[in-house]
């Protein structure tokens, strides 16, 4: 599969996952954050879909990932969940692409 396309599979499914994790947590307006988090989580495949993983696809993930779930770490407050998720997920993305990519 072409890199783009698996990177945004993954993406789907990383939002997917972020999402459903989010769903038994209690937020002001539940629907905006996880519609949010899916977001953050699709661009980071797309992200790292984009991007040619090189010899060391984990590492691109790991730092695509960091670099966008940044933002809502600092919005929220949050820093370790958003940035522990982003960082393992974004490493494996990126572990994917890189072995499955072409």
């Amino acid at each position: 599969m072409p890199t783009p396309h698996l990177g945004m599979l993954c993406g789907v499914v990383f939002g997917l996952i972020s999402a459903g994790i989010m769903l038994p947590m209690q937020f002001p307006d539940k629907r905006a954050a996880i519609a949010g988090a899916f977001a953050n989580r699709l661009a980071i495949g797309i992200c790292i879909g984009l991007i040619d993983p090189g010899r060391i696809g984990w590492a691109i993930g790991l730092a695509v990932a960091i670099l966008i779930s940044m933002p809502d770490a600092i919005i929220t407050k949050a820093y370790v969940p958003i940035l522990t998720v982003g960082a393992m997920g974004g490493a494996v993305i990126g572990w994917v692409l890189h072995a499955f990519g072409r």
